[in-house]
């Protein structure tokens, strides 16, 4: 192979103050593809003795700096501060008695740890549960000039579990008076006793403006459960759904529920979320959502199809943000998947969140479509790498591109190609295979040859298809974001998202795209996401 001579693009000089070195080179053989080098002053760093540095660590996802974490809880943003708390085991990577985690950020991409913020006690493990802030003082557990911070959460006994009893979880409730800092439990908990049925558990509360208000709703078993209170502490129960309706192959758990506006029309829908486990359409566990109405009592749907937050195989038991600025919905998921999450190939840590995304409501062919779209804080994290306005592709020829940090990047372009096939590859055979085919509206995600995927039977069995019959246009728009041990795919402006998790044995630094037919690739830019765990601070 002939190396051609180095060319040096008009652009370099000013890409040259981000230590970018752009070299391109045409290789004359008989298939001629092109090769795009994207070099970096920079070089990655994996050392698993220094926390956020370790293999597979996420980069700019939030993770605890050791040990296991998995659904967000107690999504709150108040006075500037957005408040994640988490279900969080100090003790080991797997899961065991449940605490609350605390993690703090202003921006939402920036994250700071901090003290664990409720302990298990007499009553049982911390589960799964919700925040507000109690800006009215209505629960008297603070003053109007200060006004408590309020978790709601599921306490979960489990030696009446182990005794066969049926009531071992019940709903507890505690407060701060310091933005969150430290936490007294209510001295009359539980606030909301178990009528006898199992799986009685993850309370979302939030103000209702229209009833004025506190609702609550609650998983049991198959359905869900609305609760109305004055003053956070004393509760009425008000309706029930969900028996029949919707996917059943699993456990219902981690409720939200919220009113979005539809697109621009003027128009209000409440979306009610639903995690399940097992019975997601890829295995394992997965969120499920319904559009209806909501009088503060109960929610009804005439929607008679299954409908998924996210079409990959992890993200888990997400909800959103309470009090979120501009009346937006936030929303943050956990990126793993009950099959295998005890099990990942990691080690002092285990678990990531997903980014956070803004959501949307959309009506599209007379069908209610909820979008997902990563929140534009990200921008203020990435560094251009490589953009190009034009890739002309033909039938089985491939554009190349070599980047060292492929896995810590964010790619966007779009295509009106019939068939596209991107790969992301490394030194050792690693490769993770995205497949879109136009006529069969066909999205398929192949990890079964990503890295390590023997740790557990599931994770590198199948190959994950997705039907698309919301996309209505023939450009297909992606945005795709890696980290050393994610991917995220945003299709059409969020009218499908994927999450994967992925294990290569080396960080990924090679990335084609090839199609079965003459097509353009347009606007294509590749861009560097910097860590966010440049200095980071331990858990206090």
């Amino acid at each position: 192979m002939k190396k051609m001579k180095k060319i040096k693009p008009a652009f370099l000089k000013s890409c040259s103050i981000l230590g970018l070195f752009l070299v391109l080179f045409s290789c004359k053989k008989k298939d001629d593809h092109t090769i795009v080098k994207i070099e970096s002053a920079e070089t990655l760093s994996i050392d698993n003795s220094i926390p956020y540095q370790e293999s597979f660590r996420p980069q700019f996802h939030f993770s605890p700096e050791k040990k296991w974490m998995n659904d967000p809880n107690g999504m709150v943003f108040y006075k500037g501060v957005y408040h994640l708390f988490y279900q969080y085991y100090p003790e080991d990577i797997v899961w065991g008695p449940m605490h609350w985690g605390h993690a703090t950020s202003t921006d939402l991409i920036h994250w700071s740890n901090k003290k664990i913020a409720l302990f298990p006690d007499k009553l049982g493990y911390i589960f799964s549960g919700s925040a507000v802030v109690d800006l009215e003082n209505t629960s008297g557990l603070g003053t109007k000039e200060n006004p408590p911070m309020i978790a709601i959460f599921t306490y979960h006994n489990p030696e009446g579990e182990k005794a066969g009893r049926t009531d071992y979880q019940t709903q507890g409730l505690a407060y701060s008076t310091d933005e969150g800092e430290t936490w007294k439990k209510y001295e009359g908990n539980p606030i909301i006793g178990n009528p006898e049925m199992k799986d009685f558990r993850d309370p979302k509360v939030f103000w209702n403006e229209e009833t004025k208000l506190w609702n609550l709703v609650l998983v049991a078993g198959d359905h869900a459960l609305f609760y109305s209170s004055p003053n956070l502490i004393k509760w009425d129960l008000n309706g029930e759904f969900g028996k029949g309706i919707g996917a059943h192959g699993g456990v219902w758990e981690c409720p939200d529920l919220f009113k979005i506006k539809v697109g621009d029309s003027g128009e209000e829908k409440w979306v009610l979320f639903i995690s399940i486990n097992p019975g997601a359409p890829k295995g394992g566990s997965a969120t499920q959502y319904f559009i209806g109405d909501y009088d503060g009592k109960t929610f009804k749907t005439d929607q008679k199809d299954i409908k998924w937050v996210d079409y990959g195989s992890d993200n888990y038991a997400g909800v959103t943000f309470n009090n979120a600025p501009d009346n937006k919905r936030i929303f943050i998921g956990w990126m793993s998947n009950w099959q295998y999450a005890t099990l990942t190939p990691t080690k002092n840590w285990r678990s990531a969140m997903t980014l956070p995304r803004t959501l949307s409501l959309e009506k599209i062919n007379n069908n209610y479509v909820l979008k997902t779209t990563v929140v534009p804080e990200l921008k203020n994290v990435l560094t251009p790498k490589y953009a190009k306005e034009n890739i002309s592709l033909t039938s089985g020829l491939k554009a190349k591109f070599e980047y060292e940090f492929l896995n810590q990047s964010e790619l966007n372009f779009e295509s009106e190609a019939k068939n596209l096939k991107l790969v992301f590859s490394n030194a050792v055979n690693d490769s993770l295979v995205l497949n879109y085919d136009a006529q069969k509206k066909l999205f398929a995600i192949d990890r079964t040859q990503s890295g390590l995927v023997n740790f557990e039977e599931h994770f590198g069995k199948e190959i994950h298809t997705t039907e698309l019959p919301n996309i209505q246009t023939k450009t297909i728009v992606y945005h795709i974001i890696l980290d050393w041990s994610s991917i995220e795919i945003f299709l059409n402006q969020g009218i499908y998202s994927f999450t994967e998790q992925l294990f290569p044995k080396k960080p990924y630094t090679q990335f084609s795209i090839e199609s079965d037919g003459n097509c353009e690739i347009k606007n294509l830019k590749i861009n560097k996401i910097n860590s966010i765990w440049q200095k980071p601070n331990a858990n206090k």
